[in-house]
Parts: C-alpha cells; structure tokens; sequence
C-alpha cells in the first residue's frame, strides 16, 4: 500500500484586525480549493488562521478580547471549511484560539486541530512553549503577549494515526525547542504539522530582523524534521498586520532536512509537495534508531531542570 501524500502548505497573508473570520474562512476555503485542483490530501495552514495576530494588543477588557476565541470547532464561521475539505476527501491542521470551559474555570489556550479526510476531528494540540510575557513592558518595541491571553498546554506531545501515518502537531515557538520534537520522535512520528505567527524583527533585540529570524525558523524545522526522521510542514501566516510585520518563508522539509518547497510571497499561497512517509523508515531504521542508540540513562538533567545551574 503506497504512503505517499501530497501535502499543500497553505500560507495566508496578512489577516487585519478588523478582517472578520467569515472573510479569513473564505480565503482558506480558496487555498483549499487550489490544493484539490493540484491533487493535495493533507493542507496545513497557519497558527491563529482565523484572526491577527492579536497578542502583539494589550487589551485589558475581557469582554473586547474575547471575540478573539473559538469555544466550539466547527462552529458556523468555520463550518464552511469541514464541509468544503469533506467534499474533497482532503484532511487539514489548523490553528485557532480555544477558549475551553470546566467546571466554573475558564481556561484559553493556542490550539490547533488535526481533521481527517471526512471532515471529523482526529486530533488535538495546545501549544506549550509559549513566548513573550504576561504584562504590558513599556521597553520592548510592540508586545508579544502570548502568555497574558493563554495557558501553557495541557496536552502535551501526542500523535495520531490518521491519512495512513503517524501525525503530530505544534505551533509556532514549539518549533525552536528540540524537545518537541523527540517526544513525538519516541511515538513514531512521521509528519509535523505546525502553523506560525512570527514578528519579523525581535522586540527586545530591533537589529535582529527578517533574514536571521527565517534563518533560525529554517534552522529549527530542519534539524527537527532530521534529527526525529519526519517530514515537518512549518506554515505561516504573513505580511503587514495593521503596522506589525510576520515573516513568510513557509516550509515543507523532508526527512532528510531537505527543505522540499518554500513560499516565495507574504500573501495567501499555495505550497505542494509529495510525500513518501517511507522516506521516514531508512532514518529510523539507522543513524536515529533510538532503541539502539539511545541512552536515556544520561538524559536525566532534561526533565528534572528548567533553569540554567553553573558548574561550580
């Protein structure tokens, strides 16, 4: 049985703060559209795919932000986009901003979803590794405020068998951290799915701009995708938000670390690439064969420290 997939990386431009959903909706029902035409199975589009990239906002009235948030998946809005993608027999990754309510607690989260081929929910992920900070700092050059709007996630690193492999997810900043990675590396993993939201300049260091901040995006996705024997499609969401600029430079990246297509615009566009998801096995089978080459006995400082401790 061949496991080959062609996955289309679905970038979207810039969505503007008082762009509506419904509009943001329409425009990945079109990249949908496209990725049919050209054949695609599996579509990934962006982190936060459904609104701007709001916490560079501080905005203290709760009320105001949280028109910002999904409480349901699919809900009329996005609705049109499990119908569409069901049509087509085309799973998709999205990511979106969850707001998830237990008992009498309200807890938000940066999600994404994993939907198979029949439009039904196989997976989900809330992004762990989140960046910023939590209050309004006066010193940096725009906000980035990630952890004052959501909670680390809750669900960790879990995978799924779905479209005939083994899918993970993670979004945005995961992308930097090895450790996401070889989690789902240790279940098998044989595609990453990953949506992004990143400023094109760093806001506590300006000289860092565009080109290095794709350098180390590319960076990050390339090893990962190596160093755990995956594909890895990392896809943006891009261009000029209201003033604040997200780089472009969606990626599909083989096995190998091979990147296999890259968008060329900051504009809604369509990547493709095919996928053989045996490409994994020859890397998994050698030089990251962890049940061979492993030694979890000397690993122990990973999971038992946050923090830095210096040698005396």
């Amino acid at each position: 049985m061949s496991r080959r997939i062609k996955v289309g990386g679905a970038q979207l431009g810039p969505i503007q703060r008082d762009e509506s959903k419904d509009s943001a909706v329409a425009r990945m029902v079109t990249l949908l559209d496209r990725a049919h035409a050209e054949g695609c199975g599996f579509v990934v589009f962006p982190e936060l795919a459904l609104t701007t990239f709001f916490p560079r906002y501080y905005v203290e009235d709760a009320a105001e932000f949280s028109a910002f948030y999904e409480a349901e998946m699919p809900d009329a809005t996005t609705r049109p986009l499990f119908d569409k993608a069901a049509q087509y027999g085309i799973g998709f990754y999205l990511g979106y901003a969850e707001v998830a309510r237990e008992g009498d607690r309200t807890h938000r989260f940066n999600t994404s979803i994993l939907v198979d081929g029949t439009g039904a929910i196989v997976g989900k992920y809330r992004k762990i590794h989140l960046p910023g900070h939590a209050e309004y700092d006066p010193e940096r050059t725009f906000q980035h405020l990630e952890k004052y709007y959501f909670e680390p996630g809750d669900l960790g690193f879990p995978v799924w068998r779905a479209m005939g492999g083994i899918f993970g997810m993670c979004l945005c900043n995961d992308r930097r951290w090895p450790e996401t990675y070889r989690v789902m590396g240790l279940q098998g993993v044989e595609f990453v799915a990953l949506g992004y939201n990143t400023p094109s300049t760093n806001s506590q260091r300006p000289e860092e701009g565009p080109q290095e901040r794709l350098f180390h995006s590319d960076l990050s996705v390339q090893a990962g995708a190596y160093q755990n024997a995956t594909f890895v499609a990392a896809i943006a969401k891009a261009g000029n938000e209201d003033g604040n600029h997200l780089i472009g430079g969606s990626v599909i990246v083989h096995p190998s670390g091979r990147i296999l297509a890259r968008a060329e615009t900051e504009g809604d566009e369509l990547i493709t690439a095919d996928c053989d998801l045996d490409d994994t096995v020859f890397y998994k089978k050698t030089i990251f064969d962890f049940a061979r080459h492993r030694r979890p006995e000397h690993y122990g400082r990973i999971v038992e420290q946050t923090g830095v401790i210096l040698p005396k």
